[in-house]
């Protein structure tokens, strides 16, 4: 019998929202009313929607074979890898995948490889951190260490293990002679936007030295910009062996990446690893047109003079409505707002006027704009975030079926 829903129903949507139309930084939905949108696709829509080179590029791309498969030269392919490595000084390969969780699959698939390929098979267990969100495969959730988006399916994958948030001793404790890597992400997205002191990745870059360990950041979220720098982890100075992106690297299309130095990628070859969508010509069109944009001179430097306009602006709201928002966290255009509420309640009321964010762990509330964003757009923002939080502050305790 025919389900009258017939998707899984695996994701709370937004009651009665659906989108047809979107152009810069708005979206339009079903019934004509227009939202600024901050969510961006959870990070994804850095260009904002319809951008017109991105466009103009899949348009061109649509009239060439769009699947060709792994088994041929894709000269696009390696075009984009190279001006990824570019970007990218401590790497030298690139794998594409589709997604962010194959791009973190890959990583340790990479990092387990290469220590097999020293002779050193044992070392098999990952380091990961509580909060951390890596994707939703077996082995990403594994590694993310979530109870409640492992349970049901069956014993977790082996050779992960999850340790606190930001706890160094705690790492020292752990490392040992089967560890092959340490994975974390330099700003948790849907932990609840924490991010890594800078020394402290210097330190964890320090102790994978010291033990033979790889380091690998999942800048699925955090890449393309969004921190402000193109990856967030430059802002530490250090360099990663293993970095996995996707999210804003297709601006809306699917792409993962997995970059890697020379030297983690010691052990993969033929047959190691493989896609059979994974780097598709129509994928590389977008990601070169993206980098196309993103690679312009004003690019990172208009992001973090937008950034700073909005982090004035937020630091100001929180002041003002400190019943409301309790804490500000994040840098650049990954922004969170923690909530003295419950975060629906705040997402909700700024969808009721017309601006779209997101909610995330440790009732926070993201603010992941597309990139482009201008002054106006930031003004108009604060000013519903502002007026939400006031009529929050009017409104008497909420109970959990008070909340759509």
């Amino acid at each position: 019998m025919n389900h009258p829903d017939p998707l899984l129903p695996v994701y709370p949507r937004a009651s009665g929202l659906a989108f047809e139309a979107g152009a810069g930084v708005r979206l339009t939905d079903t019934a004509g009313t227009t939202y600024l949108d901050f969510a961006a696709g959870i990070a994804v829509n850095i260009l904002g929607h319809a951008h017109p080179h991105l466009t103009e590029r899949l348009h061109a791309a649509i009239d060439a074979p769009w699947h060709l498969s792994n088994l041929y030269a894709i000269p696009s392919q390696t075009r984009l890898a190279a001006r990824l490595l570019a970007l990218a000084p401590f790497a030298s390969r690139v794998f594409f995948a589709n997604s962010g969780s194959e791009a973190v699959e890959c990583a340790v698939k990479i990092a387990r490889r290469r220590h097999h390929h020293a002779g050193a098979p044992h070392r098999q267990e990952i380091l990961a951190f509580a909060g951390a969100f890596h994707g939703r495969t077996l082995a990403t959730i594994a590694a993310g260490g979530r109870a409640k988006y492992m349970e049901g399916f069956g014993d977790p994958a082996p050779g992960f293990r999850s340790l606190p948030f930001g706890d160094l001793a705690a790492v020292e404790s752990a490392l040992s002679e089967t560890t092959a890597a340490i994975l974390a992400e330099p700003i948790q997205g849907e932990g609840g936007i924490r991010a890594w002191d800078a020394a402290d990745l210097r330190r964890l870059r320090a102790l994978c030295d010291d033990h033979g360990a790889l380091l690998i950041l999942d800048e699925v979220q955090s890449g393309m910009g969004r921190s402000g720098d193109f990856f967030a982890h430059e802002q530490s100075g250090i360099a990663p062996d293993i970095v996995a992106m996707a999210k804003g690297l297709g601006g809306g299309f699917p792409i993962g990446a997995c970059l890697a130095s020379e030297t983690a990628a010691a052990g993969m070859e033929h047959g190691s690893h493989g896609s059979t969508f994974g780097g598709n010509p129509l994928a590389m069109a977008a990601g070169n047109a993206v980098l196309d944009i993103v690679e312009t001179p004003d690019f990172l430097p208009h992001i973090r003079a937008m950034a700073g306009e909005l982090d004035h602006g937020l630091r100001q709201i929180q002041q003002r409505h400190g019943d409301i928002i309790s804490e500000l966290r994040g840098r650049g255009f990954m922004r969170g707002l923690r909530c003295v509420p419950p975060n629906k309640t705040l997402v909700s009321a700024a969808q009721q006027r017309g601006l779209l964010i997101v909610g995330a762990d440790d009732n926070v509330v993201r603010l992941l704009p597309p990139l482009i964003v201008e002054s106006g757009d930031i003004a108009e923002a604060l000013s519903i975030l502002e007026d939400a939080c006031h009529h929050l502050s009017e409104q008497p305790e909420p109970t959990e079926r008070d909340i759509p």
